[in-house]
C-alpha cells in the first residue's frame, strides 16, 4: 500500500505516521498506520469533525481501518468526536472513563459548557456529549500496542500536568535500512521516533492551565516527555502548533516551572 499523506490532506511526519491540524482550535490528530490496524490519536471537537477524520482515514488508508483511539485529555476539542469511531478500542489514562462519565453527561456537563463557550454549536455540543464515548482501556505507566507489520507504539500516562490525565503517545524510530516500513513506505533512510504530546506540548500559543490543570507537576511531566522520547532527534508534535524538537520541550519546561514552580532541572 502506497500511502500518500499529503494528497489526502495528512502531514507525513515518518513512514506511516502522519497528522492533521483541525481548523478552528488549531488542535492536532495523530494517524499511526500497521499491517493489521491504524491508531487514531484524538478524534476532534464535534461528531461531525470525528466523521470527517474518519473519512480522511478511510480515504488515505483505503481498505485498512482504525482499529484504535487514544485519547490525549478530557477537553472537548480532543474527544467530543470519539463516537464517530464507534466499535473501535479507545484508550485513555487511568481515571479518564471515570471522569469523562461524570462530567461529561448532558448539556449541565463541563465539556458542553466548554465547547459552547469555545464557540461550538449548542445543538452540536449537546449531541457529541450525549453520545460521548468513554476509553474502555485504561493506560497507567505504559501499554505498548502492536499494530502489525512491525508496527509498535507506546501509550504512557505521562502527567498529570495540563490535566490529571494527560497520555501521550510514542511510535518509535527505525534504523536506516532497506525494504518496506510500516505502513507500506520505503524505509530506506531510518525514519525519526515521533512523540504525540498532547497540551502538555503547545506551540501555537503559551501553554493553557485551566482549572482542571496541575501546574506544579507540569514540568516533571514534561521531563517525562523528553525521557520517553530518549533523544534530540525525536520528532514531538504539540497538540496545538507545529512539530517540534527537544530543545523547544525542555525551554517550555524551563517556562513552566518559572510560571508555576516545581521541577526545572535539567534531562
Amino acid at each position: 500500500m502506497d500511502v500518500r499523506w499529503e494528497e489526502h490532506g495528512w502531514e507525513r511526519l515518518a513512514p506511516g505516521v502522519g497528522r492533521v491540524r483541525l481548523p478552528g482550535w488549531d488542535a492536532t490528530v495523530g494517524l499511526v498506520v500497521g499491517e493489521r490496524g491504524a491508531l487514531l490519536y484524538d478524534t476532534g471537537s464535534t461528531l461531525r469533525e470525528g466523521a470527517e477524520l474518519r473519512a480522511r482515514t478511510r480515504a488515505l488508508l483505503g481498505g485498512l481501518r482504525v482499529t484504535h483511539v487514544a485519547l490525549s485529555h478530557p477537553h472537548f476539542d480532543h474527544v467530543l468526536g470519539a463516537a464517530a469511531f464507534s466499535g473501535v478500542a479507545v484508550y485513555g489514562a487511568v481515571g479518564l472513563a471515570e471522569l469523562l462519565a461524570g462530567d461529561g453527561a448532558g448539556k449541565g456537563g463541563s465539556l458542553y459548557e466548554e465547547a459552547v463557550r469555545e464557540g461550538v454549536a449548542e445543538a452540536e455540543a449537546a449531541e457529541a456529549v450525549d453520545l460521548l464515548v468513554a476509553p474502555g482501556h485504561a493506560v497507567s505507566g505504559e501499554l505498548t500496542l502492536d499494530l502489525g507489520g512491525g508496527r509498535r507504539v507506546v501509550l504512557a500516562n505521562a502527567g498529570p500536568g495540563h490535566t490529571a490525565h494527560d497520555l501521550a503517545l510514542l511510535v518509535p524510530g527505525t534504523a536506516a535500512g532497506p525494504g518496506t516500513g510500516p505502513g507500506g513506505e520505503a524505509g530506506a533512510p531510518g525514519a525519526p521516533t515521533v512523540l504525540f504530546c498532547g497540551d502538555l506540548v503547545e506551540e501555537s500559543g503559551e501553554p493553557q492551565a485551566g482549572p482542571d490543570a496541575v501546574p506544579a507537576r507540569w514540568p516533571a511531566a514534561l521531563d517525562r516527555l523528553l525521557a520517553l522520547g530518549g533523544g534530540d532527534g525525536t520528532v514531538y508534535v504539540p497538540g496545538h502548533g507545529a512539530v517540534v524538537d527537544a530543545a523547544f520541550v525542555r525551554a517550555q519546561r524551563d517556562a513552566l516551572a518559572a510560571r508555576f514552580g516545581g521541577s526545572g532541572a535539567p534531562s
